[in-house]
């Protein structure tokens, strides 16, 4: 299993900025965490269809390293079929700040649609062409 850059090195120059974003690296552990947080405990499944551009290995691969940096917790139920639940631990949901943090920019200042994703800058800072 690959572990986060910053894990490899165990150096951070940019800490505690860049120690904090080595647990959010990779492109949907910021999601996951988004929808814990928003919504609880899930199961794998949901999580898969409420992020549907994620392959099943990927989020496999996201859920097990946030587990490893103890964000996550797994919960396995002895069903048939099997059944396990993800959850925020209590560390994990310290990011609550940040996340929505992540979430406030988002909204302000990405515009999305058509399958196209962009940053939209303020009003107030937009720059009038001399036309």
């Amino acid at each position: 299993m690959s572990r986060p850059r910053a894990k490899l090195i165990d150096y951070f120059p940019g800490c505690p900025v860049e120690a904090t974003l080595s647990f959010l690296d990779g492109k949907w552990k910021g999601v996951i965490l988004h929808h814990l947080l928003e919504e609880g405990t899930l199961r794998f499944n949901e999580l898969r269809r409420r992020i549907p551009a994620v392959t099943q290995r990927m989020l496999t691969k996201q859920l097990r390293e946030l587990e490893e940096a103890g964000l996550v917790s797994r919960t396995v139920h002895a069903v048939v079929p099997p059944r396990v639940d993800y959850d925020l631990t209590p560390l994990g949901k310290t990011l609550e700040p940040v996340i929505g943090a992540l979430r406030l920019w988002g909204s302000e200042h990405v515009m999305c649609g058509d399958d196209q994703v962009s940053a939209v800058m303020p009003p107030q800072q937009k720059v009038r062409s001399a036309a």
